[in-house]
């Protein structure tokens, strides 16, 4: 995982402040390889990670933070200073020059999409003025159900980018059946155009 990508693409990202925020699918467990990736192919940008508590389940805040570079946070209001000081979600919110979800839970989708600010990175994703990009992993069913569709276009209409899952095999049923989140290099590509759509507008 630490060999260089045999094609690497040109940095999009320079000086850009990425907040990387991974929930609790089964596809954050290939977040080392992809935060070392990211520290290949964007050098010039600097990134936090923040993982939910049910992602801590399937990766290492420990492989994390080394590749990283950095400690990896934990999205919990538990990791609060007791004084009320130093505020984790405006922290966040006000540092982030882009957000990226990735893996997006069908849960944290619906939250984000209803308006709900229940933990750290919830409520800085609800307050920041950074383009935000999200990466739904889904299970069996969701896509087509009644919820999804309508919390994808909660979400497009506030301006967050909602990038398509691909098909793929659920470890759940064993078939193709379920959604696993875009490529992560697809992910940074919708991020870097919604950072320039951003820029255009100003």
């Amino acid at each position: 995982m630490s060999e260089t990508p045999t094609s690497t693409p040109a940095p999009q990202l320079d000086a850009v402040n990425l907040l990387v925020v991974a929930t609790g699918s089964i596809s954050v467990a290939f977040m080392p390889y992809w935060v070392n990736w990211l520290r290949i192919v964007e050098p010039g940008a600097s990134t936090r990670v923040v993982l939910t508590p049910t992602a801590r389940r399937f990766v290492s805040s420990e492989a994390l933070a080394a590749l990283l570079g950095a400690a990896v946070e934990v999205d919990s209001w538990d990791g609060a200073p007791e004084d009320g000081s130093g505020a984790q979600h405006v922290d966040l919110a006000r540092w982030a020059d882009a957000v990226l979800v990735y893996p997006c839970t069908f849960s944290y989708l619906a939250r984000l999409a209803l308006g709900s600010g229940d933990s750290p990175s919830m409520l800085a994703l609800q307050s920041t003025s950074a383009p935000v990009v999200v990466c739904p992993a889904l299970p069996p069913g969701t896509a087509e159900g009644w919820a999804y569709p309508r919390h994808v276009a909660a979400l497009e209409e506030r301006g967050v980018t909602v990038v398509p899952p691909v098909l793929a095999r659920s470890v759940t049923t064993g078939e193709h059946d379920a959604a696993s989140p875009a490529p992560f290099p697809t992910a940074v590509d919708a991020l870097a155009r919604a950072l320039r759509a951003g820029q255009a507008d100003r």
